[in-house]
């Protein structure tokens, strides 16, 4: 929803600002018990849903990020975009105009006021809803979907509060509705191949992983009326720790099984003076613009380590303000060896190609022929020539759409939206509290310990 802009953000946001304040302070010192609330429902591990025939898909938002969930489901088998919702005349404009180059039918459109989703939620021809809106917004919406009966798929980050990622798990639970973060990265071809190598054994015992999101966002300071900049901006002035967490730390939760056999138990974060924001507005912008009236307070850069009950180590960053190459770091080290990303390597003590473990072996293509995932096998070409971030955009609609017609479980549930996002609320009260740990809720309240990794899904 591109005009959601600094008003509106002030106002959506106001609520969850004022939780967070609260949440730091009340922690100062302290160490939480971690104490699951009371269950309000049946757990929704491994939850399965009656098969679709056709899976009937509401979009709300289809702004910059949005948009692309247009083309992607309009491309897949048995889905079917019934609706659309956003409050920007210009986007929605632009969706009718996707819709007639593809000759597809046109949806319903609703945007006249914020609570029009309310009106997508409403219909009867809507299974599930796609939330592609600013992050304030992801858990009322995500709330309102399962409780109008939909299967709700929400962006990155599930949600800002730990208050708010326990009501999505109380409210999944008590409906028996489906929450997915749509976390895409967890359906890379590099990610996919190294989870296939971790659940063949390839690296030994796992030890740690290191994971991140450095991406040079500076420019959307620029994006002053609509775009992402129009809000997140306001993200960077308004708490300090790691506000995007999941994109790396997804697939390196998945290789160690996170919430299926071992679980994030606490977290230590510090942060980096907050500078460079604040000297490209400078360098931009008049000095009476009122990108230089803001307080950019979140560090430019933001380290965060986390311990799981196994014992295992994740160290996690998170930057998008320093001026270097993007990456995700995507590493995981186990007793027999180590695979490291941007740029792919690996060095192995055994099973490798005969080179010493002492050097990085670069060349990945016996890799890819040996290890590649099955779901990539056989979708890896159509996700390509569908795009979305080299294809894990595409790839993953699929596989949320197979697994709805299929009766089959989905790859990531609300236990894992709410355990990578709690990295956010976590990662502040400790900045706030000179780095001392806090504790990961135990959303799954036990499941964690007799739930079986995610496996290696056959083509």
């Amino acid at each position: 929803m591109a005009n959601f802009n600094r008003r509106s953000f002030m106002k959506a946001s106001m609520a969850t600002a004022a939780l967070g304040v609260a949440a730091a302070c009340s922690q100062q010192g302290v160490k939480p018990t971690g104490a699951a609330p009371a269950a309000k429902g049946k757990s929704v591990m491994g939850l399965v849903v009656p098969a679709m025939a056709e899976v009937r898909v509401g979009l709300i938002g289809v702004g910059e990020r949005g948009v692309g969930y247009i083309s992607h489901f309009s491309q897949i088998e048995g889905a079917r975009i019934t609706a659309i919702c956003d409050t920007d005349p210009q986007t929605l404009q632009r969706a009718r105009g996707l819709f007639d180059k593809m000759a597809k039918p046109q949806p319903a459109y609703f945007g006249d006021s914020p609570d029009s989703y309310h009106q997508l939620l409403a219909r009867q021809d809507v299974d599930i809803v796609v939330i592609a809106t600013p992050w304030a917004l992801h858990h009322p919406m995500a709330k309102a979907a399962m409780l109008a009966g939909k299967h709700a798929f929400v962006e990155v980050p599930m949600a800002l509060e730990l208050e708010q990622m326990w009501d999505l798990v109380d409210t999944a639970e008590a409906t028996q509705r489906n929450c997915m973060m749509l976390e895409n990265v967890c359906y890379g071809r590099d990610e996919l191949m190294v989870l296939n190598m971790v659940r063949q054994g390839l690296f030994g015992e796992l030890l740690h992983g290191e994971a991140a999101y450095i991406h040079e966002l500076r420019w959307q300071i620029k994006e002053i009326e609509r775009k992402t900049g129009s809000w997140r901006t306001f993200e960077e002035a308004r708490q300090n720790g790691n506000l995007y967490p999941t994109h790396g730390l997804g697939p390196v939760a998945q290789y160690m099984g996170i919430n299926r056999g071992d679980r994030f138990d606490f977290l230590n974060s510090v942060s980096s003076p907050a500078i460079g924001r604040a000297e490209y507005a400078k360098r931009e912008f008049p000095a009476d613009h009122p990108r230089n009236q803001i307080k950019y307070t979140c560090g430019d850069i933001n380290t965060s380590i986390i311990k799981t009950v196994q014992g295992r180590t994740i160290m996690l960053q998170h930057d998008t303000t320093t001026p270097r190459p993007y990456s995700r770091h995507n590493l995981i080290q186990g007793t027999n060896g180590v695979f490291a990303g941007f740029p792919n390597r690996i060095a192995l003590e055994t099973g490798g190609r005969g080179g010493s473990y002492h050097e990085w072996d670069m060349d990945m293509t016996p890799w890819y022929q040996q290890y590649d995932h099955p779901l990539w096998q056989r979708m890896g070409r159509e996700a390509e020539r569908n795009g979305g971030h080299g294809g894990m955009d595409f790839l993953m609609c699929w596989r949320l759409i197979y697994c709805l017609r299929n009766a089959e479980p989905l790859d990531q549930d609300v236990y894992d939206g709410a355990a990578w996002s709690a990295v956010l609320p976590l990662s502040v009260a400790s900045v706030a509290d000179r780095g001392n740990s806090r504790d990961f809720p135990d959303f799954t309240r036990g499941l964690w310990q007799k739930t079986k990794p995610l496996g290696i899904v056959g083509g």
